[in-house]
């Protein structure tokens, strides 16, 4: 499978992304998932800044992703593509058949989140809705870096 990492962080790219995982999955792409991003030149060139030059970044909105995800799953490049909050991972896996695996990285505080580990903070809401995704097939690991022990989310608490 050459999408090496399909990851929820709020932040995209930042250090962990490229550095942590960057170095340990070598991915060939990076794909930025975001409506507003994708619409914002000066925001995609600021994220494109901190991606070494041997790794291409490429920014989509997210009904794009999930109209090439499959494409992606099936190239030779390691691709790994980011999104930012649940409900855009929703609406991709809405969208497409092959997302089989998630990381929960980055979620951080924001209006009714509840902390559920030191990196990720969800609604009850986007609990369930996760479940239910988990439910109709896709693992969903909560693991802020590869060194660290991913968490599958039946052990993440309600």
């Amino acid at each position: 499978m050459s999408v090496c990492l399909l990851r929820v962080d709020d932040r995209l790219i930042h250090g962990q992304v490229v550095v942590g995982w960057g170095q340990t999955l070598n991915p060939n792409r990076l794909v930025l998932a975001d409506d507003h991003v994708a619409a914002n030149r000066w925001e995609s060139d600021l994220y494109r800044a901190g991606v070494p030059d041997d790794v291409d970044v490429e920014f989509v909105t997210i009904n794009e992703a999930a109209g090439r995800f499959e494409d992606w799953v099936i190239s030779e490049e390691r691709t790994i593509v980011l999104v930012k909050g649940i409900e855009e991972l929703l609406q991709l896996c809405s969208g497409t058949a092959g997302v089989r695996e998630v990381n929960l990285g980055g979620i951080h505080q924001s209006g009714e989140r509840a902390q559920r580990l030191p990196y990720l903070f969800l609604t009850d809401e986007e609990l369930t809705r996760l479940r239910e995704l988990e439910g109709r097939g896709v693992n969903i690991l909560a693991q802020d870096l590869p060194n660290t022990a991913p968490i599958p989310l039946g052990d993440i608490e309600p």
